[in-house]
């Protein structure tokens, strides 16, 4: 991020000098797309890229016992993990095979999910 405020204060320190002289570089299309392609990069790709290595990772690390959401909304505790499939308790004896990409959010297995809750409450 330093390196991208150092070239954006080159750029505004060579617009003067050079709309001094009567040359405006702001002017130049090239370097406006230049410029336009960066905070492209910055604000749109760049955290889309690390969202998807974070869930990449999480769905690598995934354990049994993990409670997990599928990109279909399922809502479901992990049973097994293989190398590209995992196998998620939905109910009681009910088991549901899918591949690792299909899981949109993991929540670690400490916590409780708000079935889990709801289940409790109605016990006690």
């Amino acid at each position: 991020m330093n390196t991208m405020n150092t070239t954006i204060s080159i750029l505004a320190e060579t617009a003067k000098t050079d709309s001094k002289s009567g040359n405006s570089l702001m002017g130049n299309p090239i370097v406006m797309m230049v410029l336009m392609f960066v905070i492209f990069w910055v604000v749109l790709i760049r955290p889309q890229q690390k969202q998807r290595k974070e869930l990449a990772a999480k769905q690598s690390g995934l354990k049994k016992g993990d409670k997990v959401v599928t990109i279909g909304g399922i809502h479901a505790s992990v049973n097994s993990v293989s190398d590209k499939t995992v196998s998620l308790k939905v109910a009681e004896n009910t088991f549901v095979k899918y591949d690792k990409t299909a899981i949109a959010t993991v929540t670690s297995s400490g916590s409780k999910s708000d079935e889990d809750e709801t289940a409790d409450q109605a016990k006690g």
